[in-house]
């Protein structure tokens, strides 16, 4: 390439200029950041204090007195105040039950933490969240 007179304007075009490799910012660690690993709804069974027993065991003694007559009214009454009983105590526990929701989390930090709730919750597993005051909040 020969070098232009002296006086004349060049028009070559210079190279352009290189930008410097910027690394993008750090993000910020966030400690109370994760994301929903699993939503599990829990049954959990009410306990018996024994009043269901015995309000089944006079209801069925009741009705059992009503039955036959001599021994086999007596076997009857027995028979089925058991079974009343038996009923009572079982109805007493499904009363009592609850159902419990518990939401899993697997926090940025490596961590789980597993969050219980009375009602049912919208989060899904994938869901990024945030703790905040002890509550989970979207992000």
């Amino acid at each position: 390439m020969v070098p232009p007179p002296p006086g004349a304007v060049s028009s070559a075009v210079p190279p352009p200029a290189v930008p410097y490799a910027v690394p993008p910012p750090a993000e910020a660690v966030c400690n109370s950041c994760g994301t929903v690993s699993d939503v599990k709804t829990v049954k959990i069974e009410g306990e018996g204090s024994g009043v269901g027993a015995v309000a089944g065991g006079l209801l069925g003694g009741l009705i059992g007195n009503q039955i036959g007559g001599g021994t086999g009214k007596d076997l009857a009454t027995i028979g089925v105040a058991a079974g009343g009983a038996y009923v009572g105590h079982q109805v007493e526990k499904q009363v009592k039950s609850d159902t419990q929701y518990r939401v899993i989390v697997k926090m940025d930090n490596g961590s789980s933490k597993t969050f219980k709730y009375s009602d049912p919750v919208s989060f899904q597993a994938g869901d990024r969240v945030r703790v905040r005051n002890g509550k989970l909040t979207r992000l």
